[in-house]
């Protein structure tokens, strides 16, 4: 949420005009020397950023914003309508991205609840989900505990956010500051086992997600136990 207003007030910085759409005079640029090229960069740069907060923005309307303000010409819009427009504009955002935070997590709850019918899924009273795909034989840790362990988080959809596997080499951190899904998970382990966990929303990053999961996500997990350690700054020799 703070991301799209901050990138309101962004756009509003950069011209009046964002919002009305007109055809912009937009000759070809030439990209010969330095300059040209850092301008196209940093332009380049801010499309992506607007494309990835505000995907339904008014390009034309856009460019001429910035077009006329670059060029120092006289805004088409009064200051008392810059305002309002923008105070709507933000109503508008969080309206909509209300609506999808809404809609994950509707799905979210029915995925959990049709995922709690397999014979093989297990629930806690949390709610959390998982499926025991080895057993393992060695020692649970507890929250005082370090543990290294191989990883891969998913999102529904199969999107792969975070991978140990991917990055070659198990991840070694605390169980106490983890989210609240792996932390219940890892206390239920034993050293050596793997188990895939289906992480309800609110024992993940629930309505403020991060910048790789969107809120209200559940999230899908294949986890190995590898190891139980004692915390870092005990361990011998300062490990960090």
């Amino acid at each position: 949420m703070k991301r799209v207003l901050c990138m309101t007030l962004a756009l509003l910085s950069f011209g009046p005009a964002v919002l009305q759409a007109q055809e912009p005079a937009a000759p070809q640029a030439e990209l010969g020397s330095t300059m040209q090229k850092a301008s196209y960069v940093i332009g380049r740069n801010f499309g992506t950023n607007i494309k990835s907060d505000l995907p339904t923005i008014d390009v034309k309307a856009l460019l001429l914003g910035i077009t006329e303000s670059l060029e120092g010409k006289d805004s088409q819009l009064t200051q008392e309508q810059i305002q309002a427009t923008m105070v709507e504009f933000q109503k508008m955002l969080i309206a909509e991205q209300q609506k999808s935070m809404d809609a994950a997590k509707e799905k979210g709850i029915a995925f959990l609840a049709e995922n709690a019918k397999k014979p093989n899924v297990k629930t806690t009273k949390s709610g959390l989900q998982y499926i025991v795909e080895k057993e393992g034989t060695g020692p649970s840790p507890t929250k005082e505990n370090d543990v290294v362990c191989h990883y891969k988080g998913e999102l529904l959809d199969g999107t792969v956010f975070d991978s140990s596997y991917e990055r070659g080499e198990p991840a070694r951190f605390p169980v106490s500051r983890v989210i609240a899904g792996w932390t219940e998970a890892l206390e239920l382990m034993k050293t050596g086992a793997k188990w895939k966990l289906f992480v309800p929303s609110d024992l993940a990053y629930g309505e403020q997600g991060n910048p790789t999961i969107p809120p209200n996500s559940v999230l899908i997990f294949d986890i190995e136990l590898l190891e139980v350690l004692p915390p870092a700054a005990a361990a011998p020799g300062g490990a960090k």
